[in-house]
């Protein structure tokens, strides 16, 4: 095992990892692809369900702060989300009664539509709950969206619209995740609503 540097050393080196993740073109070109979906959804007064697990379902239920409080301000729709992380009865009971890979998948069967959108939290991209959310989410017409890292695992091929940190470490996946929903919630707030009509 290698000498662990010291401390200002460590920090500018994990500071700089994560900072060139973030500036990475090819996350750039999910939000763009993403925005459109969430603009779209609160102009329709849609669901946006979030989901994840561990630190992800954390980031998931910030996120779900963050759209119906920040970037919901003003006149207008408002973005109408929903955490399936935050119904702690209804998961326990999933996954006591059905199974642990069924907590999102059951929820979405209840309250999800056509023209909802989900957003899929894995640092792995590799969580089965959160696969079978989204092939549910997909099935009742349903747009996804999907964070992730450590090369996107199987969740990246799944949904409509991939941003996959480019670092293997969990640790920069989920700083990044938290600074791009952030930037996201700044846009949706400062964009305004939009009219269908």
């Amino acid at each position: 095992m290698s000498e662990l540097p010291g401390f200002d050393a460590y920090a500018r080196q994990y500071l700089t990892e994560a900072r060139e993740a973030l500036a990475d073109a090819y996350i750039l070109d999910g939000l763009r692809r993403a925005i459109p979906l969430l603009l779209e959804a609160r102009a329709a007064r849609r669901h946006v369900f979030l989901l994840g697990n561990g630190g992800s379902s954390s980031t998931a239920a910030h996120f779900v702060t963050d759209l119906a409080k920040v970037a919901s301000r003003g006149e207008g729709p408002k973005i109408r989300a929903l955490g399936l992380t935050d119904n702690v009865p209804s998961v326990t009971a999933i996954a006591n009664d059905v199974d642990y890979a069924h907590i999102f998948a059951d929820q979405l069967k209840v309250y999800g539509g056509p023209g909802d959108v989900v957003i899929a939290i894995s640092g792995s991209g590799n969580s089965p709950n959160v696969l079978e959310g989204v092939r549910v989410a997909q099935s009742l017409g349903m747009r996804s969206i999907g964070l992730t890292g450590i090369g996107g695992g199987k969740l990246k091929g799944m949904v409509d619209v991939p941003i996959v940190v480019p670092s293997n470490s969990m640790q920069h996946v989920e700083d990044v995740h938290v600074a791009l929903l952030h930037l996201v919630t700044a846009y949706l707030r400062d964009a305004g609503p939009v009219s269908t009509g």
